[in-house]
């Protein structure tokens, strides 16, 4: 099918494999190099391929021919259509190019923005519509190629992929790579650094700068755990090797799932493994996302339900149904907040989302992960947990390696689950989850004895009872998140400085703590934490943090002048992904021109 954020005719020409070779100048800021492209096609006619800011120069067919090929107009966040005339007997083309400095998905560090602050760093984030940015590609999810790669660095560096993965560096800084199985694009991924790997188990590791690696290592101990629970619930892990590459602190996301090679944020290194939950999103993925994906950005949510569903599943084996539930809960709060901000009614509220002239990563949110979780959930809650998973496991086996849609996936699931349930449709409800706005009434309801006691204590400080003196010992980070989260809406300056001297809050290490802390900090007037907050905002560019402290900063006037002065100093340092959404928060482009 064409996807309406694609300019290519995968229904006229599909490629089916991509080589690599690129050469990677720290200096310019660039990649440059060549793609060629294996292509399957029905006689002679046209391979229409997505760029977005490639610099390209000769176009040559497998026959040798030199073909002159047209960049077309430029449309925002597509990029131009690169038309290149092929001959009925073509079977792949080559594409000499480079990348331009300004490219949207390549991230170039210097030394000082990594941790040993010796050598520079590079890594790329192509999803949704950003590997075009830095390989000219059919730029859809809904078309599977497998590739092979030889890329050039300095020889002091490692490079790494998606992909089969060298685990030490070489003499002359030349890597090759593999990936056998057919994946989308917006799952090539590279990166290049000061890098160092350690092995987790049977068939995982991790790789971190020099300096992270130990704390890396000890914070992902529980990986195999983790890929083995996921196989017994629903089959074998079909890509070889999982790794986890802990990227600096600018990565804009908590978790990349590059398949064999996930990528993910520092924030997760608390140092008591209480955030690894990331680590079971990204694993689940291998599954729903990697392994059966959304044909096009509208169908989002078959990828990102699915896998919040599948990552609370694993979570639940590993450390137990209480565990899980917190982070249901967590997930509750989050899809009531953006269903809020965003208008029960509004027609983004639904899961089968309507993307036209939009840039797809505006589907970004909760609303995709939690909607979805919640109407699997009620799918396994109505039908039974052992219908529900045999369904599952069998889905994942029938569609493997292959692109769906909405409309495929309620096919199958009325085919070959729902009919064999009277009544399981009526009481789903299923039409009202997909093509209907806010949270339906029939929404799982969530219960958490740990959070109970959390709420007993935020009821006891709200009476009048010292921070101090509050029963939290061995709290976990989501204990640690419901309790901020549900502190009495106003807050006296002597109250936040008695919460801030128990716990200590403006000095801790773990960011999904110190930023429910911030927002409240932010939300009170609490000058002591504005330390904190600037130094937050400055050292890590992960979006989901950064984007509600700016939002409720920008809610005053002299918030938002203060979020300016810090965003001035902290833009340089951002991916791109977070300064568009920072930008569009502050209102950077106007400031900066008038």
């Amino acid at each position: 099918m064409r996807d309406i954020h694609s300019f290519s005719r995968p229904d006229e020409v599909a490629v089916t494999h991509l080589i690599l070779d690129l050469s990677v100048e720290f200096a310019d800021h660039r990649l440059v190099g060549s793609a060629t492209l294996k292509i399957d096609h029905i006689g002679p006619g046209e391979l229409v391929l997505d760029t977005n800011d490639l610099a390209i120069g000769r176009v040559t067919l497998d026959s040798g021919k030199e073909v002159d090929h047209k960049l077309g107009e430029e449309l925002k966040y597509l990029g131009r259509p690169l038309t290149i005339p092929i001959e009925a007997s073509t079977r792949a083309v080559k594409i000499e190019y480079a990348s331009k400095p300004g490219a949207a998905a390549v991230q170039w560090l210097e030394p000082r923005q990594t941790a040993s602050g010796k050598f520079p760093f590079l890594f790329t984030q192509s999803q949704a519509i950003l590997a075009r940015t830095w390989v000219p590609c059919q730029d859809t999810p809904g078309v599977r190629m497998t590739y092979e790669a030889t890329i050039r660095v300095p020889p002091a560096l490692l490079a790494v992929m998606s992909a089969e993965n060298p685990t030490k560096t070489n003499h002359d800084g030349v890597y090759h790579f593999k990936m056998p199985q057919p994946i989308p694009s917006y799952l090539l991924a590279l990166a290049v650094g000061d890098l160092e790997f350690r092995s987790l188990g049977r068939n995982c590791g991790v790789y971190a700068e020099k300096p992270v690696i130990d704390a890396a290592a000890y914070e992902l101990g529980d990986t195999q755990k983790m890929i083995d629970a996921a196989e017994k619930l629903y089959g074998p892990y079909r890509w070889g090797q999982y790794d986890v590459l802990v990227l600096p602190p600018s990565f804009p996301f908590g978790g990349m799932e590059n398949p064999r090679l996930t990528f993910a944020t520092p924030t997760i290194l608390a140092g008591d493994r209480s955030l690894v939950n990331l680590v079971a999103h990204e694993l689940a993925h291998s599954w729903s996302g990697n392994l059966v994906t959304n044909a096009t950005w509208n169908d989002f949510w078959l990828n990102e339900g699915f896998t919040v569903y599948f990552e609370r599943r694993i979570m639940e084996a590993v450390y137990g149904r209480d565990y899980s539930e917190m982070l249901a809960r967590l997930g509750m709060q989050d899809l009531e907040d953006v269903v809020k901000e965003m208008g029960p009614e509004n027609r983004n509220t639904h899961l089968l989302l309507d993307l036209r002239d939009k840039d797809p990563d505006d589907a970004a949110n909760k609303l995709a992960y939690e909607k979805g979780y919640f109407l699997l959930r009620l799918i396994e809650e109505t039908v039974g947990r052992e219908r529900w998973d045999a369904y599952l496991r069998d889905y994942f086996e029938r569609n493997a390696f292959r692109s769906m849609t909405t409309e495929r996936f309620l096919e199958d699931l009325r085919a070959k689950l729902l009919s064999s349930v009277p009544g399981a449709e009526e009481k789903i409800q299923i039409e009202k989850w997909i093509r209907g706005p806010g949270i339906p009434a029939n929404v799982p309801s969530v219960k958490s004895d740990a959070f109970q006691k959390v709420e007993e204590q935020v009821g006891a400080f709200e009476k009048g009872a010292a921070a101090s003196s509050l029963k939290t010992k061995g709290w976990s980070t989501h204990e640690w998140i419901h309790f901020l989260r549900h502190l009495p809406k106003t807050l006296t300056q002597k109250q936040m400085e008695d919460l801030d001297r128990a716990f200590k809050f403006n000095g801790t290490g773990n960011s999904e703590i110190l930023h429910e802390w911030l927002m409240q900090a932010i939300a009170h007037g609490y000058e002591p934490a504005y330390g904190s907050l600037e130094k937050f905002l400055q050292r890590q560019g992960r979006r989901k943090f950064l984007k509600p402290l700016y939002q409720k900063l920008a809610e005053s006037d002299e918030g938002r002048k203060r979020a300016l002065r810090i965003y001035e100093k902290a833009r340089p340092t951002y991916h791109a992904v977070s300064r568009g959404t920072i930008d569009n928060i502050l209102k950077w482009t106007e400031r900066k021109e008038h």
